[in-house]
This record gives structure tokens, sequence and C-alpha cells, in this order.
């Protein structure tokens, strides 16, 4: 029996057409190394050369089309840089020209020897008349020696390094249609028979044919959904299962006891009254670090809802039981702010808590080094210094990771194993998941939500204006300082680029200094290449309302707290992510006075950055804010999950298949519910996927 491993795990090299040189642009730019990476290189479209169509069928929507008919005419036209031959196409139903700016020799010399062709390419129409440039020109009556069948003509994302190097879209073509042959026969069928036969899906061997040179539209459909199936399906297996092992083997601190620390600082130094929400997850934490096991909680809240409080009580919770914890924030800033915020609330506890980051100077680095050896650090704040060798804890039971995404999971992971004993692990999001997303990304994590704004927020109202509306808003900026309120303005960038045209950091200053003079108003500025001190230095003015004006780079994106700053400026709008928009917007709106965001952007605008704006000024809402984001950009920027390569979809796509999301999700719990380590007999193809997908990735999952 041939053992379809050895087939396609062949070295890409040994494929008809490849070769030595090939295969290094194959491995350098697409990640292909083995007959069973090209198998799964899907075309990203396809192009219908399985019909002749008449020039009147020819529609302005941008589709390939072929045509058969006969050159009536053909003349060399301008000079030089504009010269081009243009020949005239004609059928029965009427006629199209044909454009060439290169080749033009060939061409005539062609045209010289017959007149009758097919062609093939895309139509568009110029000065009223259709025309087709550098069409293929194929004779009707000569026999293809080429391995690619006509039919639906596939084509390949490529690279302009690849095109130099033969491998454009065409050549990809020619190989793949030189592999299937060699592969078809033992391409392994994943699924049970019983399951294909239930599900309607097509043979695996079959999908892998179709996706590449399918027969028909229909049997291409076909096979998008069975390959977009199990993607879906074996990811969503693969972190059910992972779930069921780290539940049962991943053994985690008992925290039996809510303490003095606990209710001491709940009843008397709490201060606000928590939201039900709030109350909600804390219940939820407490009978997770209770229960014996490994806590493995993501906890989604949208920008000032209150995420930092519930992981000060599961530190709290942590310290009741005799156990330290720590808690990394992704910036200096972000981690400061923790700090300074978590230190002051515990003072009344008597409790120690440190930061830790890496400007912090030698001597104290080493004092907080050996209290947390020692145990006398409680709690430690601070940014990847945290997960550094030197730190070493004495009885780490919390990890609270704040804007996970931020990290990498291997830097994560280094955290979490600090401990012979893994910590329990809370990992905190501002920026709303769509649901989607969070069932594939954090499919094996238990899920929070805190759904409920704290009491008396006021909804952000949110304004698009253009450069004409400056002095408006100038003036609108100077009536809100004048009842007592602070003013962010934000910029894409420090200093002007040649190569932009966007409002920067410098130019923008020296255009609101002429607005807003000194020493009448306070002006402050802060940016990413600045000294940790000196940026500290202008955030404590402006925290004092010593400066009523802050211009930032997006450092301020999270994190920051001014609840008297109420306005929110972010120039050139259009130039950023509708994530990091909402994420701006949440600086502001955090104490009982209204608020205002006002997006500025110029007048040409594409698509995507009108909807992004528009969706901005439509609603607050984290959550329809991720799933707008998510329709126009993808998981991947959302995100940054590509940096987990969890979310490395060749044909998937959440955005567009969350029905699909969903029922794959659904299908798998009920498997597993039936047969939970899959040993029964029709599952040994499933057993075996999954085995493997886990084996061939570090489970990064506890603490993802």
């Amino acid at each position: 029996m041939t053992d379809y491993h050895d087939i396609l795990d062949t070295p890409i090299e040994y494929l008809k057409g490849v070769g030595p040189k090939r295969a290094e642009v194959f491995r350098k730019e697409f990640n292909i190394f083995t007959f069973r990476d090209l198998l799964h290189y899907y075309p990203y479209r396809h192009v219908d050369k399985s019909h002749i169509h008449h020039v009147s069928d020819i529609v302005e929507d941008g589709s390939y089309i072929q045509l058969r008919g006969r050159i009536t005419g053909a003349q060399v036209m301008g000079q030089q840089r504009s010269k081009r031959l243009v020949a005239q196409f004609s059928d029965e139903t009427g006629h199209i020209e044909l454009v060439w700016f290169n080749g033009i020799k060939w061409v005539q010399d062609l045209l010289a020897q017959k007149q009758e062709f097919i062609i093939f390419g895309k139509p568009t129409l110029f000065n009223g008349r259709w025309n087709m440039t550098h069409p293929e020109m194929l004779d009707p009556q000569a026999k293809s020696d080429s391995p690619v069948p006509m039919g639906f003509l596939p084509l390949y994302n490529t690279s302009e390094l690849a095109k130099k190097k033969t491998l454009d879209s065409k050549a990809v073509a020619k190989l793949t249609a030189n592999l299937i042959p060699v592969v078809k026969d033992v391409i392994p069928e994943l699924l049970p028979d019983e399951m294909l036969r239930n599900l309607n899906l097509m043979p695996l061997k079959e999908a892998l044919c179709n996706i590449h040179y399918p027969e028909n539209n229909q049997q291409l459909s076909r096979a998008v959904l069975r390959l977009k199936f199990d993607e879906l399906f074996f990811l969503q297996l693969k972190m059910l299962m992972l779930k069921q092992i780290n539940t049962k083997r991943i053994p985690g601190h008992r925290f039996e006891k809510v303490g003095h620390y606990f209710n001491t600082f709940y009843k008397e130094h709490l201060p606000f009254e928590l939201t039900n929400a709030q109350k909600r997850v804390i219940r939820e934490i407490r009978a997770d670090v209770g229960s014996g096991r490994q806590m493995n909680r993501l906890l989604q809240g949208d920008v000032g809802s209150g995420k930092t409080i519930i992981a000060l009580f599961t530190m709290l919770i942590a310290k009741d039981n005799g156990f330290q914890a720590c808690l990394m924030a992704p910036t200096e800033i972000l981690a400061t702010q923790h700090f300074d915020k978590i230190s002051k609330q515990l003072a009344p506890l008597g409790l120690r808590v440190e930061f830790l980051s890496g400007s912090t100077k030698t001597a104290k680095r080493r004092q907080i080094l050996e209290g947390l050896q020692s145990g006398d650090v409680d709690i430690l704040i601070g940014t990847h210094a945290l997960i550094e060798d030197p730190v070493v804890f004495q009885n780490l039971g919390l990890v609270v990771i704040d804007e996970q995404h931020r990290f990498g999971v291997e830097q994560r992971a280094r955290l979490w194993r600090k401990n012979a004993v893994p910590p329990h692990v809370l990992v905190m999001t501002a920026t709303p998941i769509p649901r989607t997303l969070a069932m594939t990304l954090y499919g094996d994590l238990d899920v929070s939500v805190i759904d409920e704004l704290p009491q008396g927020r006021k909804p952000i109202i949110t304004r698009h204006l253009y450069e004409k509306d400056r002095l408006k808003l100038f003036g609108f900026m100077r009536k809100q300082i004048a009842e007592g309120r602070q003013v962010f303005v934000v910029y894409p960038l420090i200093r002007e680029s040649e190569k932009s045209d966007l409002l920067d950091l410098m130019a923008g200053y020296e255009a609101i200094e002429r607005d807003f003079p000194p020493p009448q108003y306070g002006i402050g500025v802060v940016h990413g290449k600045m000294k940790p001190e000196d940026k500290d230095l202008e955030m404590q003015r402006f925290a004092k309302n010593q400066s009523q004006i802050l211009l930032s780079t997006t450092v301020i994106e999270v994190g920051i707290d001014i609840p008297n700053a109420t306005v929110m400026v972010i120039e050139n709008a259009e130039r950023f992510g509708l994530s990091q928009l909402h994420q701006l917007r949440g600086r502001v709106g955090r104490g009982g006075n209204q608020s205002y965001c006002i997006l500025m952007s110029k007048y040409e605008l594409t698509s995507d950055g009108r909807k992004r704006l528009n969706a901005m000024v439509s609603t607050n809402d984290g959550f329809e804010i991720a799933n707008i984001d998510l329709q126009l950009r993808g998981p991947g920027d959302i995100q940054g999950t590509q940096q987990s390569g969890m979310l490395d979809f060749k044909i998937a796509d959440l955005a567009k298949d969350e029905k699909l999301v969903s029922y794959t999700r659904n299908l798998a719990i009920q498997i597993l519910d039936d047969d939970p380590d899959l040993q029964k007999p029709e599952h040994y193809r499933l057993k075996a996927k999954v085995d493997e997908l886990i084996r061939s990735e570090v489970n990064w999952s506890v603490i993802s």
C-alpha cells in the first residue's frame, strides 16, 4: 500500500517543472516546501475559459471573457512611449478593439499569419468603445501541449520577486496541473463516511482537485464549502479537546476562601458601587479559582467598563489564600497607570505593591527581585520585564495580562511557566471581540463579558468634521477649556514624512500654539520616542490640569484615565483602524461630564475609510464596532492574531462564514459530548487528524 505521507511530503523541487531555483522561491516567497503545501495553496479566483461568449455578452462588471472571431484590421498609432498597436476584432454580434503597448512586432507577425482567433481578457469601456488590452490569443485549430486544462482557469497570488523568477500565476497553474495527477489517488479522507453522507459534503480528494481545476461552478462551490468546513471544524475540535485536556490534567491552586483583604477592601475602601455585570464576573472567577483546576479566563469589556477593578479583586483573593499575583501590561504608560491606581487603592490594606519595567533602576530592581523571592512583595505590576529569567516568585498564584493581544504567545507562556503548579490566568481586553472571532481564537478559554457601563457614564457624542470646520473645532475646544475641561489631540505621525500628507504632531503643535497661546493655555506633548521620565512628566501635568491640551500619538490609545478630559480630537482619522479609533474615543467620557470625540479627515475618502468614520459616528457599542471592523479588515488585523498562527486560514473567512463557524463549533461539541476522547471506531479519522494538529504546534492555549 502506498504511504501517502511519502508522496505528499515530497520536497517541492522534485515536482516536474520546479527544480532547485524555483523551489527556493517557493520556500522564501510562499512558505511552500512540499507537494502537500502546494496542494493547499488555493487560487484566489477562477476565470471561466469553458465557454465562448459573444461580443454582445460583454457587460461592465470587470469580468474576464473569452471570444471567438476575426481580426478585420490593425494599425500602429502614436509615437515612442505612446506607441501602440490597435486591432479591430469582430464576431457576428459586434466588435471590440484590441490594444497592445508591448510586443508589437510579435503581434504584427502573428496577425500576418492568420485572422481567426480565440481571445481572452478583461474588456474595459474607453471613450464609449469596448477595448481589451494585451489579450491572450489562441488558435482555434491548434492543439495545446499545456498541462492546464481549458475550463476554469485558476489565478494564484504571487509576488513581484516570484514573477521575476518566472513564478507568476500562470506558472503556478501549470505546476498545480502537474501535481494533481501525482497526488490525487493518495489524498486521505479526514471525515467519517457517515458524516460525509449526512452532511452531503464533497470527498476531500475531489475537493482538492476541484479547488484548483473545477469542472463547473457547482463543483467549485462544493469544493470551497468542503475545505472551509474542514478548516473551521478541525480548529474547533482541536480547541475543545485542548480545553478538555487542560481541565482534566492541569491542576490549579485552590483558592478556598475569600477573606480579610477582599472583604475589607469591598466594605471599606471600594470607591464606587460595582455594576451587576462586574459582580457576575467576580462570581465566575471565584468559582474558577476555587475549583482546583487552573483558571484560564478571558475578560472582555468595552473601554471604561471597569475591568481593572475585577483584576484587583482577583488579586486580593490570591493574597487571601497566601499567594502572590502579578499584572503585565504592554506599554510602560499603561503599566504605570495600573500601578499608580492599584497601589493607591490598596495602600490602606498595607500590601506591598511594586512596579518593574525596563527602566527600573538597578538598586530598586534588586530590591524588588529579593522581595519576590522572599514573598514580601504581594503584587508585582509591570511590562514585559516581568517575564525575564531573573524574576522569580516565591509563590505565584495569579497572572493578569492586560491588552493580551499585544503580547506574543511565547512571551505569555514564559510568565506562566514561572511556577511548578501553573498560576491562574486572567487575560483582559478592552477591544471587544466579535462572536465568531472569540469562538475560534479563544475557543479553549472561558469568557466573561462586562456588558454594562458604570452608573453615571454618558454616551460619548462623536462628530466627523473636515478641514473647513477647523475654526469651529477650535472655538468648541476653547469653550470646553473655559468650563474647566481638558482636550486630547491625537496625530498619526511625529514628524512630517515626504511621502505622507498627514498632519503631523509637531506641525500640529505649532498650529495649536498659535490659537491657544501660552501662558493662557498649557499645551503638553507625548509620543513614543520620548524618554519615559519626560512622558511621565507631561502626563502628570495633564492629570493635574496644569496643561489643558495634550497632543499625542497613539501612545495614549489604552489605559489613560483622566476623568476631567472631555474632548478627543483625532487628526487624519481616516488613517486609523476602527478598533484604534474606538480605543482612542474611550480615553474620554470617564467622568460625569458630557464628552465628545471629533474625527477630523480630508474630503477625499476611500470607501472603507468612510465606512469606518460613519460607524464611529453612528454607535458607541464596541461589539458592533468590532463586527464592522471584522468585515472591513479581517481577523488577523483586528487582534494581531497572526502572531499565534491559530487563524492562518487558507480559505475560511470569519467575516463571511459566521454561520459555518457556529455550525462547526456546535457539531464539534455534539461529537465530543457523545465521545469525549474520540475513541469510537467511526471517529478514528477525526482522532488521527486532531492528534496531528495538537502535535504540530506548541500548546500555548493555557495562556493564550
